[in-house]
């Protein structure tokens, strides 16, 4: 991939820091420009090397920038992508690094003044911790980064993206923005509705005997509830989907016990090993 002159990063967190430090690191960015709310996570982004400038001011820090990838909640993207085109060179390709797809793409294709282009991008990589402390530069190394390209995407800007998240060590594939959204339901976003009611279903007074199993389990609960908060109501329909399947293999489980039927119960437990087996380490 070309080196960039300078790459903006709307959103210095976990996965914005991440970009940044991967970019650094690769030396794929003269310069990168990290924008955020809170002056005391810019400080840290700094301090970590994430970024080599930061501000507050999403105009001043997009205006030199030949990519601007915008990694904040996913309800924030939408208005952040918006104002990024408003300030930033003519001709601008902004991405983004959003849990879901479809609402976001559905708002920006084609829509954005003064030639800027949207092009959606999801990297599957992550932690329940947040913040630009927390940032490793290796995050993205052999992680699935998906592309939901439309029927108004360029083929040059798609092979722009696609060369920039496998540059910072990616494995790229393409969905449409629907595609995506169904898929990261069950894989993604219905495991952390899992972890959050096992987490609530254990009394305090049972706390003191949680052993590593649970701890496991309930990890990703641990993550940013407003964030999880977005995700899940941004991808209501699927999610909904996925909550019923998800209900229907519990039934299965419940009646198994309930009746005491082993056989039905240990063919329950082998397919759910089979599965858990095949997706590896």
């Amino acid at each position: 991939m070309r080196r960039f002159e300078c790459v903006a990063i709307i959103g210095v967190g976990l996965i914005g820091g991440s970009v940044g430090l991967a970019l650094r690191k690769r030396n794929l960015a003269e310069k990168v420009v990290g924008i955020g709310r809170r002056h005391s996570s810019l400080r840290i982004a700094r301090r970590v090397g994430a970024v080599t400038t930061t501000t507050v001011d999403i105009a001043r820090g997009v205006a030199d920038a030949e990519l601007v990838v915008v990694c904040t909640p996913v309800g924030q993207i939408v208005e952040h992508v918006r104002e990024a085109a408003a300030h930033c060179p003519e001709g601008t390709l902004i991405t983004d690094a959003g849990s879901t797809k479809k609402k976001i793409v559905d708002q920006l294709d084609g829509s954005l003044p003064r030639g800027c282009r949207f092009l959606g991008s999801h990297p599957l990589a992550g932690s329940e911790k947040s913040g630009p402390a927390h940032a490793a530069a290796d995050l993205f190394e052999g992680r699935v980064a998906i592309i939901t390209p439309t029927a108004n995407t360029r083929a040059e800007d798609f092979d722009l993206i696609e060369q920039f998240w496998e540059a910072l060590g990616s494995v790229v594939i393409s969905l449409s923005a629907e595609e995506h959204d169904r898929a990261l339901a069950v894989t993604s976003h219905l495991p952390h509705v899992v972890a959050a009611a096992l987490a609530l279903s254990v009394p305090e007074k049972l706390f003191r005997l949680c052993g590593a199993g649970l701890l496991d389990t309930t990890r990703l609960a641990a993550g940013d509830p407003l964030l999880w908060q977005q995700i899940l109501l941004s991808n209501r329909d699927f999610m909904l989907s996925a909550l019923e399947q998800l209900g229907e293999k519990l039934h299965s489980f419940r009646e198994a016990i309930r009746h005491c039927d082993a056989e039905r119960l240990l063919h329950l437990l082998a397919q759910a090993k089979r599965n858990r087996d095949a997706l590896g380490s």
